[in-house]
This record gives C-alpha cells, sequence and structure tokens, in this order.
C-alpha cells in the first residue's frame, strides 16, 4: 500500500485542493500534515490575531477531514524534522505541499526536498494554490517578473485559470501516526475584541453571501468607509481557507461591473506575489530605493506612538487605526490612508508600519503586507512614487457624511456633516466640548513640504 504525506501550509482547507487531490490520485492513503514551524514563530508572525485564526482554520480542517473518514495530523518544532519524522512513521513514499513565495518558503522547500531525497522520498510542490496564477506564469519580454500593474493584468487575464476541484468524499490514514492537539483560541491574550472566526466553513459561507449581494456594488463603493461594501474574504485567503481560483470563477459566473472590479482586486494579490517571488529582498529591503533618511529619535517615535494608538488629530487617519486595533482588519482606503500619513506626512520608515500592521491584521501576509506598504511609501511599484495622500480631502471625498469617522471615533459622534474632519477649526468655545480630540500631530502643509525637501522635489 502506497501512501503519501500531504503538508498543508497557507491552504487550510478541502475544497479546490491540488495537493490533495493528486495525492489521493496516486496513494491508497493520505497524511494530512500541519507543522507548526518554530521558524516562523521565532521570525515574529506568530501575532496573536492571526494564532486565533489560525487555529479556527485547523480546527474546522480537522473536522472535515473525520466528516470523510479522516483527520489532520498536528506537529510542532522544525519543519523539515517533523516531516521527515512522519514519513517515517508512515512509510510514505511522497509528500506534496503547495508552491509560496516568500524567501523563507523558499529555503524550507529546498531543504526539505534534500532531506526526502536521501530517505527515497519524493516531494511534490503544487502551483497555483495559494495564488489564482503561478508566479512566474506571466512574465515580460524583458524581465523575470512584472513591475508594474496594468501590463500584468492584462496578460493575466489572457490566461486560463485552472478549474476548481471539488472536496474528496474520502480520505484514508493510516493508522500509527501520532498527533499533538489541535490549538484553541483559550489562553491567547491581546486579540482583537472584533476578531471574525475562522476556518473553511465559515469563509464559504462569507464567499457565498459575498457573491450573492454584496460583489454587486463593489465598483461603485470599494472605497466609501463607511458602507465598508468590500468583501473582507483577505484573512481567508491568507489562510488558503478559500481558493482564489475558485474566487475567480464563481465572480466571473456572476459577472457584471461588480465582479470584474473584484477579480481585478484578485490580480493584484497575484501581481504583489510574483514580485516577492521574484524579489525576496522586498520583504525588507526597498524594492526601489529612493535614498530615504527616515525620522528618527524621540519625536519621530512620538509621532509613531500616536499613529499607532489613533490619537494623531486627524479623525480619519485614527478612526482606520482604531479599526484595525478593533477588528485585526482594515479597510482597505484606510491601510491607503494611514500607510501614507506615515510614510510620507510623517516620514517615518514604511517598515515600522508594516511590523504593526503584522502584529494586528488577521490576514497579514509578507507578500501583501509589505509590498503594499512599499507602494504607499514610493518605494515599491508605483508609478507615482512621490504621490501624498491628503487625509482631510481623502476623507471628504471616501467619508463624506463623516459615518466612519462617528463610527470609530466616538469622542467626535456630536459633530455634524464635515467639520467631523477638522475639529480644529471649530471656534475655541465649540471644541471645547471634544476636548478628548488632540490637536493635529503634523501640520500637513509642513509635512508635505520635509518630505519633498527629503526626496529632493522642493
Amino acid at each position: 500500500m502506497t501512501t503519501s504525506v500531504v503538508l498543508f501550509t497557507r491552504d487550510l482547507r478541502l475544497h479546490d485542493h491540488p495537493p490533495l487531490r493528486a495525492a489521493l490520485d496516486r496513494s491508497a492513503a493520505v497524511v494530512p500534515l500541519f507543522v507548526r514551524d518554530r521558524a516562523v514563530d521565532a521570525a515574529g508572525f506568530a501575532a496573536p490575531n492571526r494564532l486565533a485564526l489560525l487555529a479556527d482554520c485547523l480546527r474546522d480542517l480537522d473536522a472535515g477531514l473525520r466528516d470523510r473518514g479522516g483527520r489532520l495530523v498536528v506537529r510542532s518544532g522544525d519543519l523539515v524534522g517533523q516531516v521527515c519524522a512522519v514519513v517515517g512513521e508512515a512509510e510514505a513514499d511522497e509528500v506534496h505541499v503547495a508552491a509560496d513565495v516568500s524567501a523563507h518558503a523558499h529555503r524550507r522547500e529546498e531543504l526539505l526536498r534534500s532531506a526526502l531525497e536521501a530517505r527515497g522520498c519524493r516531494l511534490h510542490v503544487h502551483d497555483a494554490v495559494t495564488t489564482v496564477l503561478a508566479p512566474g506564469s506571466v512574465t515580460p519580454a524583458s524581465s523575470d517578473h512584472f513591475a508594474v500593474f496594468t501590463p500584468y493584468f492584462r496578460r493575466w487575464g489572457e490566461h486560463s485559470v485552472r478549474e476548481p476541484l471539488a472536496a474528496p468524499r474520502r480520505v484514508r490514514v493510516p493508522d500509527g501516526v501520532g498527533s499533538e492537539r489541535l490549538p484553541g483560541r483559550k489562553g491567547l491574550t491581546g486579540l482583537s475584541p472584533g476578531l471574525p472566526a475562522g476556518g473553511e466553513r465559515e469563509a464559504r459561507k462569507r464567499m457565498t453571501a459575498w457573491l450573492r449581494g454584496g460583489v454587486t456594488g463593489y465598483a461603485d463603493h470599494h472605497d466609501d468607509l463607511a458602507e465598508d461594501a468590500t468583501s473582507r474574504l483577505s484573512p481567508d485567503l491568507h489562510f488558503g481557507a478559500l481558493s482564489p481560483a475558485e474566487l475567480v470563477h464563481r465572480a466571473r459566473g456572476r459577472g457584471g461591473p461588480g465582479a470584474e472590479a473584484f477579480v481585478r482586486q484578485l490580480a493584484w494579490r497575484d501581481f504583489h506575489h510574483q514580485v516577492l517571488a521574484a524579489r525576496p529582498h522586498a520583504s525588507a529591503a526597498d524594492y526601489r530605493t529612493r535614498h530615504d533618511h527616515w525620522r528618527t529619535g524621540a519625536a519621530a517615535e512620538a509621532d509613531v506612538a500616536a499613529w499607532k494608538e489613533g490619537r494623531t488629530g486627524y479623525p480619519i487617519v485614527d478612526a482606520a487605526m482604531r479599526q484595525l486595533r478593533h477588528e485585526g482588519w482594515m479597510h482597505n482606503r484606510g491601510r491607503l490612508l494611514v500607510a501614507s500619513f506615515l510614510t510620507k506626512t510623517l516620514y517615518v520608515d514604511w517598515r515600522v508600519g508594516a511590523r504593526h500592521f503584522l502584529e494586528l491584521l488577521a490576514d497579514g501576509d509578507v507578500a501583501n503586507n509589505q509590498l503594499n506598504w512599499q507602494w504607499a511609501a514610493g518605494t515599491g511599484t508605483d508609478t507615482r512614487p512621490h504621490r501624498v495622500l491628503n487625509p482631510t480631502t481623502q476623507a471628504r471625498r471616501f467619508d463624506p457624511d463623516g459615518a466612519y469617522v462617528r463610527r470609530w471615533v466616538p469622542e467626535l459622534a456630536g459633530l455634524e456633516g464635515r467639520s467631523v474632519h477638522e475639529p480644529w477649526r471649530l471656534p475655541k468655545e465649540e471644541r471645547s466640548g471634544y476636548g478628548a480630540c488632540p490637536d493635529p500631530i503634523v501640520d500637513l502643509a509642513e509635512g508635505l513640504d520635509r518630505f519633498k525637501r527629503a526626496r529632493g522635489r522642493d
């Protein structure tokens, strides 16, 4: 009897899972395995919100496997060592795993392949599991990756997307392979109060509801902060509780401008993954350096603290930062605003903001988080790297009635209309009733002038 090991990483689902399908087609028995990689913990990626959703996903995956006669094997420690141990216990011939793009994933694959070959076990790496198209499958004639989104998207849209696979009906797991207890949320501290439940079953409910209704208005309202007309599926995509390929097929089947706009956002996700696959250093270093001399010292640290705590004095920025802390998630327009504010108005290193986001975001991963921060900072793929988003202008455009600000900055709830976006302009006697609202920590004109001088554009 042949046996395969399926190593789950960021693909915690049963629907549309090419490694699992390949293993089931080739072997009589399969060991579904997840290893809590201590190297990931040591690198600082074991943030409470993501640990909670990871626990949800693993428990849901185990439940789904048990419904099909199987179970999930969970181990922790050195990933290569644990996989090899399971291979030995199960007398497995093959290991199947989804491809990934980070430098850590590349090293993991190399070490795993070498260790398995020494045991006479084959490693099969499957593309287009965590992305719609495999990084490197769409390239320009003169480079190994696209550095600008628009031409990438044009070529991306010309490629066919593989058909989604059905979830297996039966999974046979051999006896004699031990497992640790499944992790849970109990004992985790520092969780965001509004953190949703994770796992494939909840994710598929969210996907179905989104495609039935929300996606219709996405093209017109996805930037509307108060309406919150986005899918909120990014944490499900991060953990692989949903298949991006299946999402593209189902959205295209729905049709219409909203679905097309949503598919474009999935292409953005693929775009960032192909950039990081080609340039792994971009997770920590400028993709395109602007030779910035970012602010440091006590004044900069005070500004960063105010930014993190949502007390910059710019209500739209503070609202978005408070949403992040409460939900472990932030509206995409909010992410652009707060990132531009930190890197360009305050002129603080993008890595400071990226690190804070990874401490809280349920959907925080290296490709999307780091490269979106670089885009906002002008060190990444933005074709207008020196653009600065004015928070009050953006607030008037994307939160015109101030509902988003009032939701997250309740001390300003009594202010009517657009005055909520600039409370510092109120007469002194009127503003005294909103004493908890801080003065702006920087004058926008002064911040813009500082940024231009720093970039040599004054």
